[in-house]
C-alpha cells in the first residue's frame, strides 16, 4: 500500500511537471495609455519650437497585443508665428499622428517601423517668402541593440516648411543607462540633413529622467546644436525676439501617465 501511495504521487508531480512546462505563456494584452505634461521648453531635434518659451503637451496611445500601434500627440509652439515678420503666419498647435510596428527579431535586438504626420491645423506659413506649408510626414525606423538605438526618419513631403526639401533625413543615436529605482540617463545625438537647403546641422543631448511612480517621470534635459557653427548664423526667427533657438540650454519636464 505505502509502495502504491509512492507511485501515485509521483505520477501527480510528473503531471504537474508536465504541465507546468507545457502551459502557454500569458499573451499580452491590449493597452490604451494617455499622457499630460509641460515642459520649460519645447525642443525638437535640437531647436526650440516654443521661442524658449514653457509648453503644454499631451497625447494617447493605443497598442494591440500584436505589435501594432497608432496614437496621437500634440504640443502648443510657436514657430510658424515666430517665422512671420509681419505677424501674418498662424499655427499655434503641432499635432503628431502616427501609427506603425513593433516586434523583436530575438532577446536583444528588437524593431519600430512606421509613419508620423506633423499636422500643423491652419497653419499659414506659406505667406512667408520662400517658405510652404508646414505640415511634414515621415517614413521612419528604429533599430534596438540592448540599451543602443539607432533611427532614421525620411520625409516624403517638404520638411516643416522647406521648399523643395522632399528625402530630408533625420539620423537619431541614443544609448540608455539604467540606474534602477526608476533613474536613467539617455545620452543622444543627431543629424538633420535638410534637402536642397543650407539647413542641416547636428544635436546633442543629455537627459535624465526619473520615474516617480504611479505614471509621474520628472526630466532635465541639456542640449544644443552645431547651427550656429555650421552655417555661420544662429537658428534667430524674426519673431523670437532675437533668441538663438539652437543654442545650448536645460529643459525641465514633468510628465503623468495614466
Amino acid at each position: 500500500m505505502q509502495m502504491k501511495k509512492i507511485i501515485v504521487a509521483s505520477a501527480m508531480l510528473s503531471s504537474v511537471a508536465a504541465f507546468s512546462q507545457t502551459a502557454p505563456a500569458p499573451e499580452p494584452a491590449d493597452t490604451l495609455a494617455f499622457n499630460v505634461g509641460v515642459v520649460s521648453e519645447y525642443r525638437y531635434r535640437g531647436i526650440s519650437q516654443s521661442a524658449v518659451k514653457p509648453a503644454l503637451q499631451g497625447g494617447v496611445d493605443y497598442t494591440d497585443k500584436s505589435g501594432a500601434y497608432v496614437g496621437t500627440w500634440l504640443s502648443s509652439i510657436s514657430w510658424i508665428k515666430d517665422s512671420d515678420a509681419k505677424g501674418k503666419a498662424t499655427g499655434p498647435v503641432e499635432w503628431d499622428i502616427y501609427g506603425g510596428y513593433r516586434g523583436a527579431l530575438n532577446d536583444t535586438v528588437s524593431f519600430d517601423v512606421g509613419g508620423l504626420e506633423y499636422y500643423y491645423a491652419g497653419n499659414t506659413l506659406n505667406v512667408v517668402p520662400g517658405a510652404v506649408n508646414a505640415n511634414t510626414f515621415e517614413l521612419y525606423l528604429a533599430l534596438s541593440v540592448g540599451a543602443f538605438t539607432a533611427k532614421i526618419s525620411d520625409s516624403t513631403t517638404n520638411l516643416f516648411g522647406y521648399m523643395n526639401s522632399k528625402g530630408s533625413r533625420y539620423l537619431d543615436l541614443s544609448y540608455t543607462v539604467d540606474f534602477g529605482d526608476g533613474l536613467t540617463l539617455v545620452p543622444h545625438v543627431g543629424s538633420q540633413y535638410v534637402a536642397n537647403n543650407p539647413a542641416s546641422y547636428e544635436d546633442y543631448s543629455l537627459a535624465l529622467n526619473k520615474d516617480m511612480g504611479d505614471g509621474l517621470v520628472l526630466s532635465a534635459t541639456a542640449l544644443g546644436t552645431n547651427f550656429k557653427s555650421r552655417q555661420g548664423a544662429a537658428y534667430i526667427l524674426p519673431g523670437s525676439g532675437g533668441k538663438d533657438l539652437g543654442a545650448a540650454n536645460l529643459v525641465l519636464g514633468i510628465k503623468k501617465s495614466f
